[in-house]
């Protein structure tokens, strides 16, 4: 793929031998070679605590906050710094209102992270769960818009379904949001990096990811974006950190009751973690250089072609190209998938993960022509 517009195969970075197809960023993304060289360096400076000063607290943490506020068009004060999805969203839980008769939305089958806490959250105020069932049209926009109505003060979603990629429209859905007086809190964690989000155009209360998948970063480091009207809400814990004056170690038996500014004080605890940190701000720094845009572009090329192909080949189906992720690709067969496949693909070396009733294919930058022919051929010695 070297047309106009569209990245080369980055393989070089990362440390993937030529005979395996790894066509499965959407289940845990690899860490490029310098990702993994900053990690290491970060790491090592621990077994040298003495040379590890209290500004090294604050330093790469807030330029990793920085670098995530550029990937979606906010300030680095909007940025939290948390382990996982289902931190950001136990912070949004516990910041937003719920009354008794209201109603949370989610879609069926979305990612627990983003709908365990809402199922406590609804249980919590005497409020309702409500579940957006599949459209067998694979239009969860319209399906999501027929829910939305008075009694609806919070909708939770993904930016792409995680099972097959189906896409929401989420400026129409904040349109809907706003109507009624609804939050939105978005689980983007199967998008950020390679699907443009702009929280000025989708204006979520809460946006949330998890690092380790397409943003190519570490597992147990995510970013949380809270939208400034609910800076002020109280956070999940009470960190030293997260308070004013912490960068001054002398004065911390000064018990503050103020903050740090901004998102901050949604920080989780140890937040500076000096293995992590660095590799994540190797791999933002990576995405950033790339662009969302040409990654999205570069990899709805590559699951086009892969879709057309199994639908010549084998017959097989997927969610439409206008309501599909470009990085996104779930093959659907007739009568499911067939138990023996992913096994047989992964003794081949092809790395690819059922997920519903759909077997997802989700390359990513590093993925070259051949990952693509590996794939059909040992499909086609398994389905013979």
């Amino acid at each position: 793929m070297t047309q106009s517009g569209l990245l080369p195969s980055q393989r070089h970075l990362f440390d993937i031998p030529g005979d395996v197809a790894y066509l499965n960023a959407a289940y845990m993304g690899p860490m490029a070679k310098a990702a993994i060289a900053a990690g290491e360096q970060g790491m090592a400076a621990k077994g040298r605590p003495w040379l590890i000063r209290p500004e090294d607290f604050f330093t790469d943490s807030e330029a990793v906050r920085a670098l995530f506020a550029k990937l979606v068009n906010a300030t680095a004060d909007d940025v939290a710094l948390v382990p996982a999805v289902s931190y950001g969203m136990g912070v949004a839980a516990h910041a937003l209102p719920l009354k008794a008769g209201q109603s949370v939305l989610t879609l069926a089958e979305q990612f627990p992270s983003n709908v365990y806490p809402w199922i406590e959250k609804a249980r919590q105020c005497n409020a309702a769960h409500v579940t957006v069932p599949r459209p067998a049209d694979d239009d969860w926009t319209r399906a999501v818009l027929a829910l939305i109505d008075e009694r609806t003060a919070i909708v939770a979603l993904p930016h792409c379904h995680w099972t097959d990629g189906g896409l929401l429209d989420l400026v129409a859905i904040r349109r809907a949001c706003d109507r009624v007086g609804a939050a939105l809190c978005i689980d983007a964690t199967q998008s950020l990096g390679v699907l443009p989000f702009d929280v000025q155009a989708i204006r979520p209360d809460f946006l949330c990811a998890g690092g380790y998948k397409w943003m190519l970063g570490p597992y147990s480091f995510g970013y949380l974006y809270v939208d400034p009207r609910w800076h002020d809400a109280p956070p999940l814990e009470h960190n030293w950190i997260a308070r004013q004056a912490s960068e001054d170690f002398t004065a911390l038996v000064n018990y503050r009751t103020g903050f740090q500014p901004g998102a901050r004080r949604f920080d989780v605890g140890e937040r500076s973690n000096f293995a992590l940190v660095p590799a994540a701000k190797a791999a933002l720094q990576m995405l950033l250089d790339w662009g969302p845009e040409t990654i999205q572009a570069t990899l709805r090329h590559r699951t086009d072609a892969i879709a057309e192909r199994a639908r010549a080949e084998f017959g097989l189906d997927s969610v439409a190209p206008d309501r599909r992720a470009g990085h996104y690709l779930g093959l659907r067969f007739t009568e499911g998938v067939p138990p023996e496949l992913p096994a047989k693909l992964a003794a081949a070396s092809v790395f690819v993960s059922v997920r519903g009733k759909s077997m997802r294919v989700t390359p990513h930058v590093y993925n070259t022509d051949e990952d693509v022919e590996r794939l059909f051929r040992v499909m086609k010695d398994a389905l013979s």
